[in-house]
C-alpha cells in the first residue's frame, strides 16, 4: 500500500471520472481506459473518484492500485443517476469518525450541528429563537426561490420538483437534469468523506440511508453546483443530457473550488479539530485511564 505521506490529500484531486463501455486495465501506477479505439492513462493519485458506467470491466490489478492511492471507486447506471455499490481505499484516520459519532448520539449537540448546516446554506446568521421547523420553512422558501430564479434566468420551464426512480422515463428534462447532477454531487462528496474518514450513514438533518451524512454535506452545495449545472444543461438542450450535465458539474465544481473547500468547510460545521494526520502515530491503543496511548512503541520500557 502506498505511505500515508505520499498520497495526494483529496483537495488536491481531480473531482471525478466517468467512463462506460470501457476496459480498465492497471498501468504500473496508473490505470488504462480503453474504449473503441482510444487508449487513456490517468494516475490514480490524481483523482478522487472514479465512476463506472454500463457496459465496463475493471481488471483486480487496477482496483488494488485504485484502492492503494485512495480512489474511490462507484459503480452507476446510465445517466449517472442510480447509485449501485462501491469501494472504498483505507480511510486515513478514525480522529473524525470518533468525533462525529459523539456529536451524533448527542441529541443536543446534533442539533447545534444540523442549525450550524442551515446557516450555512443561508450565509447569516440564524436567530436563536426559531425551531427546527421554523428553520426548514425558511430552507423551503430559500430553495423555491432559486428554482424559480434559475427557470427564470435560464429560460427553463419549471412546476416543481417532482419524479420518481421507477419511472424516470415520465421525468420532464429539467428533473432529469436535477437528478444527474446531484448523483454526481454526492459521488464527489462521499469520495472526499470517505477519504478522511467520516462515517456515510451518521447523518445530522438526514437519518436512515446509507448515504445520509452524503446528502447532508451534499445540501450545502446544490445552489451554487448541480441545481445550475442542471438549468444550464436543459437551457442548451433537452436530449442526450448526461455527458452534457457531467461536464456543467465539473465546470461548477472547478468554479467554487469544490473539492478544496469541502473538508475545511464540514471541520468547521463539526468544529472538528484534529492533529496534523502526517504527525500522527501508526495507531493508538485503547487505556482504561487514559482513555487511549500511542501504539507502535516499546512498552516494555516503560515503568
Amino acid at each position: 500500500m502506498a505511505q500515508r505521506r505520499i498520497i495526494p490529500k483529496s483537495r488536491d484531486r481531480l473531482t471525478f471520472l466517468y467512463f462506460e463501455h470501457c476496459r480498465i486495465e492497471q498501468d504500473d501506477l496508473a490505470i488504462a481506459i480503453f474504449q473503441q479505439n482510444h487508449r487513456f492513462q490517468i494516475p490514480c493519485a490524481a483523482i478522487s473518484t472514479l465512476m463506472l458506467g454500463p457496459g465496463t470491466s475493471i481488471t483486480h490489478a487496477a482496483i488494488k492500485t485504485l484502492a492503494d492511492n485512495g480512489c474511490h471507486v462507484q459503480w452507476v447506471g446510465a445517466d449517472v443517476f442510480r447509485f449501485y455499490a462501491s469501494g472504498e481505499g483505507t480511510a486515513r484516520n478514525t480522529e473524525r469518525l470518533f468525533h462525529q459519532a459523539r456529536l451524533w448520539a448527542d441529541s443536543f449537540k446534533r442539533l447545534q450541528v444540523v442549525r450550524r448546516m442551515y446557516q450555512f446554506r443561508f450565509n447569516e446568521e440564524l436567530s436563536p429563537d426559531l425551531t427546527l421547523q421554523q428553520i426548514r420553512g425558511l430552507e423551503g422558501v430559500r430553495m423555491r426561490t432559486l428554482y424559480q430564479q434559475l427557470s427564470q434566468a435560464k429560460g427553463v420551464e419549471w412546476s416543481g420538483r417532482n419524479y420518481k426512480a421507477d419511472h424516470w422515463d415520465e421525468a420532464n428534462p429539467i428533473n432529469k437534469a436535477l437528478s444527474m447532477a446531484n448523483a454526481c454531487l454526492y459521488a464527489v462528496c462521499q469520495s472526499a468523506l470517505n477519504a478522511v474518514g467520516y462515517s456515510m450513514a451518521l447523518g445530522f438533518i438526514h437519518t436512515g440511508k446509507p448515504l445520509s451524512f452524503v446528502y447532508d454535506v451534499a445540501d450545502l452545495y446544490k445552489s451554487e453546483t448541480s441545481i445550475p449545472a442542471a438549468f444550464e444543461a436543459v437551457q442548451e438542450t433537452y436530449f442526450d443530457l448526461d455527458e452534457l450535465v457531467r461536464r456543467k458539474c465539473r465546470e461548477k465544481f472547478y468554479e467554487v473550488r469544490l473539492m478544496p473547500r469541502l473538508i475545511k468547510d464540514v471541520d468547521e460545521i463539526l468544529q472538528f479539530k484534529g492533529a496534523d494526520e502526517l504527525n500522527e502515530p501508526v495507531c493508538f491503543l485503547w487505556d482504561d485511564q487514559l482513555e487511549k496511548v500511542v501504539g507502535g512503541k516499546d512498552w516494555s520500557q516503560e515503568e
